[in-house]
């Protein structure tokens, strides 16, 4: 809705033991948006809980991804 669309979706999997993130899934008329912030925490491999942590302005495209960590974990406020 950030972005005045209402249909898409972001898809986090991550590493069961580790909590590492092993990839993504992005459908959304602004995903390459999303893109960057993903290349980032897979090269720092950053675990599930570091991200939903981290500072997510409202309302944005990137807050999605927070949500989708979050979503994972069972921790989602807003799905």
């Amino acid at each position: 809705m950030a972005a005045g669309e209402s249909e898409g979706m972001v898809k986090l999997i991550f590493d069961e033991q580790s909590n590492k993130l092993l990839g993504a899934h992005i459908i959304h008329a602004e995903a390459t948006e999303l893109i960057g912030e993903l290349s980032v925490l897979k090269t720092l491999g950053i675990e599930g809980h570091d991200l939903i942590k981290t500072v997510h302005a409202h309302p944005t495209l990137s807050e999605s991804i927070m949500e989708a960590a979050a979503a994972a974990y069972d921790e989602a406020v807003h799905v």
